[in-house]
């Protein structure tokens, strides 16, 4: 991978995750991926399963983040190979139920020689203070 072809899959990702489309979700990942949303936590184990939890997170799909509610921009740090390390942020509108908030990410990745992520791992940290306004 080079930082375009990294740039690429984030740009790719971000859309998936505001689309939710499977096929698009699909195409981002190794069938063997493992994707952590925490880094201590135990990965979820293969594309299909990572496309069941983002069309269904914890089994609730009124829980997923709804079109047009945030946005995100994320872009490659450092790639090296077949790994990367990206930096970005993910800011939500605030809503009757929520003050608006931003979270700054940092994702390890590593790609299969497809272009595929094979390893995703998320770090990130909400933003202290003023909430993000959208």
């Amino acid at each position: 991978m080079n930082h375009a072809g990294v740039q690429a899959w984030l740009d790719r990702y971000s859309e998936a995750w505001r689309t939710y489309e499977p096929d698009a979700i699909r195409d981002l990942f190794n069938p063997d991926v493992e994707y952590r949303y925490h880094a201590w936590a135990d990965p979820i184990v293969g594309c299909e399963a990572i496309v069941a939890d983002w069309l269904s997170p914890d089994g609730d799909p009124a829980q997923r983040d709804q079109p047009g509610s945030f946005r995100s921009h994320y872009e490659p740090w450092l790639v090296e190979g077949d790994r990367a390390v990206a930096i970005g942020t993910s800011d939500y509108d605030a809503t009757a139920d929520a003050p608006g908030r931003r979270y700054y990410n940092a994702w390890l990745l590593e790609f299969d020689g497809e272009g595929r992520c094979r390893t995703f791992v998320e770090y990130y940290n909400l933003q202290r203070g003023e909430p993000s306004r959208g």
